[in-house]
């Protein structure tokens, strides 16, 4: 089975989704994650009117884009978030997503004492039925205090459901804890349902995602681990530039164009 490869429509954070579709579209891509981030990315979102979401369905369609995910990012620890996430899980079957992605949020209790690993797979764990109501599966991302592959599949592992799975992101355990990649992914990738395939230049802490290839993410080698464990999941590219930005749409349709080109050189089929 041929690999998805998705551009996820944060790429475009700033700019539409029209022209967000346009890009992709010129770029080859014939699928997207849409972005619905909450007070950062909400090029759709629950609170948009039904006429609108229908235009941005009408154009996925008349560019030949299927939008199998959807970053729908809230903070699942968060019990007065729930609501707005069940509201994504809602528009993401809307879409006919078979994936919603999330980073599980800051894991503490009303306390700030930090939550363990069974109380975050709880509150996971209930969000199950509503996974199965509108047929999705829950990737979690390696994000902020669950920066690695591995610390993400201790907490799947005590949510025991397929519904429930890894986001495993290329550059983020790098960004948040110095880790790399191609070392953590070996440990979790038989967790793994998806991946945010992004590049990075630079160490811990620095804000610097740029195209890829053109960072120092060894994307052979974690390529080379897929394949190994026959792990097909999707890839969904993520370009977040630097912490100005990039300095206009041509810029990032360059970008969304050369990462195309890099994943071509790899072998692999947009």
């Amino acid at each position: 089975m041929k690999r998805i490869i998705a551009v996820n429509s944060n790429c475009y954070h700033g700019f539409s989704i029209e022209e967000a579709i346009e890009g992709m579209q010129a770029a080859g891509f014939h699928c997207t994650e849409l972005t619905a981030t909450k007070g950062w990315t909400e090029h759709v979102f629950p609170t948009m009117p039904f006429r609108y979401l229908c235009s941005v369905q009408d154009k996925l369609e008349a560019a030949n884009i299927r939008p199998f995910a959807m970053s729908g990012h809230t903070n699942l620890m968060d019990t007065e978030r729930i609501g707005d996430f069940l509201a994504n899980m809602r528009l993401a079957a809307f879409f006919g997503a078979d994936f919603i992605v999330s980073s599980i949020g800051e894991a503490h209790l009303k306390d700030q004492a930090v939550a363990s690993n069974a109380e975050v797979a709880r509150h996971i764990r209930d969000l199950l039925p509503y996974l199965e109501q509108y047929d999705l599966q829950l990737v979690l991302e390696n994000h902020g205090e669950h920066s690695t592959g591995q610390a993400i599949k201790e907490i799947v592992n005590l949510v025991g459901s397929e519904r429930v799975r890894i986001n495993f992101d290329t550059a983020n355990g790098i960004y948040f804890a110095d880790v790399n990649p191609t070392l953590d992914l070996p440990a979790c990738v038989d967790k793994v349902a998806y991946l945010h395939v992004k590049d990075k230049i630079g160490g811990k802490g620095e804000w610097n995602f740029p195209a890829l290839g053109k960072g120092s993410v060894d994307f052979p080698q974690l390529l080379k681990v897929l394949d190994q464990a026959g792990n097909n999941s999707p890839f969904s590219i993520e370009i977040e530039f630097t912490k100005a930005g990039p300095k206009d749409l041509a810029e990032v349709n360059q970008a969304v164009a050369d990462s195309a080109s890099y994943l071509k050189s790899l072998g692999l089929e947009i």
